[in-house]
Order: C-alpha cells, then structure tokens, then sequence
C-alpha cells in the first residue's frame, strides 16, 4: 500500500534568528526539539474519538487509517489504542525518529499531506493532528480525495487554548505582544472550515470538544516552548518571556501545579459512498 517518498532529511537551524522564522523554517523548527514535543505537548480525551466515530459513521476498530503529519505519535497512539489499522506520515527526520522510538509496532513513511506516498482508494480515514495548518489545501484536499475510499473521511484537529479561561487569554496576549508583527490570531481561525478548505470542495461538520490537563509548571512551560514560534525565535528573548512567563503562571498556581484548558476543533468531511 504504501511507497514512501524521499524527500530531503527536514533539519531546524542551527540558530534561531532573532525574530520568528518564515513558515517553512516553522515547520522544520520541531525536529531539533522532538523529544521536547513528546514529552510536553498534552494528547486529546477519549470524547474526541468517541466523536470522530459519530461523524465518520464506522469504528475506529480495524479501520485503515493514516495519520498526516504524525509528528511522535501523540495522535497516532490513541487512533493505535482504540483499534485502528494506522500508518503514520510524517516529512519530518528528527520527528519520525522519535515517533519509531516511541512506537516501535506503527509503520511510518515519510512524505507530506501535499503528496501522499499513498496508493489511491487505500484509506478508510486520513486524520491531520496540529498538522492540516502546514500544508497546501489546494494541494492537499486533492491529495485527500484520492487516497480516501467511497465512503471514507477526512478529520483535521487542533487543540486550542480556551480563551475564554482569563489567565489564558492574558497569556496569550503576552504571546501576541512578544511576537508583535506575526499576525498569530490569524493563524488559530485555521480550524475554520473556510479556511481549511478553500477550495469548497468539502463539507466539514464542525465540533468543539472541552477538555483539561493538570501539569507542573515546568512541564507547561515546555510546551509552550515547544511550539514553532518559540522554536525559531532568538535564544536571549525566548528565554527573557519565559522568565516572566513563570512569574506569571505562579501567581495563579502557586503550588506549582497548572490546570491547562483546551478546546479541541474537529472537522470532518465525508467522501460519496461511490
């Protein structure tokens, strides 16, 4: 079934310039710091995939699935869990090394959701997680569209902080403030359906998931960092924000321990049965 590209090995600078890096070095930013990724990024509640059950119409339970974008397998291992017949693609060197470290028992082949290393009519479900935003939609629904079977479907998922939460909202306008210039309020309406699929040829049901996490701060901060805008900016400001970002953080947990708040964006789109 699958015949996987060869793309170039994907490798983050070897220093960060000092304001954010354009998208492409974003996206190649999370292989120096695969294992801060694995270790520190939160997963998704079994509610998300009792959902993509619902709206896919069939199990998850020997399902044939690739998950796009798979990164260390956070997504992957819980599609793995509830029984689906996974094969994960991932561009990235430093990201699928970790992923086989991690899940020595998943097939991953290296390729991109622009051009999939996927022979047509092959899968029952492509899941994009955190990962729909790096690619091409004109490229990629194409791409989908013919991997996918009658009948299949196409998920895309982000966790998102819950803005509504105060103390994440003044985060993440501290966020907005540091990398003044980017427009990263932009970037979150990805999971809109307009905007994750600009060509109109799909029809995404939209849903949105709450879901929670107790971490330490150490732990949340790593996460923070972990994202690509941090990954590529300059050592000396990323480590300055972080310093006040802890200051902050344990005015409002002062034991230490952080209550992260995440509302998962789900979109779903079925193919024609024939």
């Amino acid at each position: 079934m699958t015949t996987p590209l060869t793309p170039d090995d994907r490798a983050a600078p070897n220093a960060a310039p000092a304001q954010p890096a354009n998208h492409g070095a974003r996206a190649h930013s999370f292989n120096a710091a695969a294992a801060q990724y694995a270790a520190n990024r939160p997963s998704y509640p079994p509610v998300l995939f009792d959902a993509l059950e619902e709206l896919t119409g069939r199990p998850l339970k020997g399902a044939r699935v690739v998950d796009v974008g798979a990164g260390t397998g956070l997504a992957t291992a819980r599609l793995h869990e509830r029984g689906a017949d996974v094969v994960a693609v991932e561009p990235g060197a430093g990201m699928a090394t970790e992923f086989r470290r991690t899940l020595p028992g998943v097939p991953v082949v290296r390729g991109n959701g622009n051009a999939l290393p996927l022979a047509g009519r092959s899968a029952d479900l492509l899941t994009y997680a955190q990962a729909w935003h790096w690619t091409d939609p004109a490229l990629a629904v194409p791409e989908a569209l013919r991997v996918l079977r009658p009948g299949g479907a196409l998920a895309l998922w982000w966790n998102t902080d819950a803005l509504d939460v105060p103390w994440i909202a003044e985060s993440a306008r501290r966020v907005d403030r540091h990398f003044e210039g980017l427009n990263l309020s932009a970037e979150k309406r990805k999971f809109e359906a307009r905007f994750a699929d600009p060509t109109g040829h799909l029809d995404f049901v939209h849903r949105v998931l709450r879901w929670t996490r107790r971490v330490p701060l150490d732990t949340h901060l790593a996460n923070l960092g972990s994202h690509s805008v941090f990954l590529t900016d300059a050592e000396e400001r990323t480590a300055a924000f972080f310093a006040d970002e802890r200051r902050h953080r344990l005015t409002v947990f002062p034991e230490g321990i952080v209550e992260e708040t995440y509302d998962v964006h789900l979109l779903v789109a079925r193919t024609p049965t024939a």
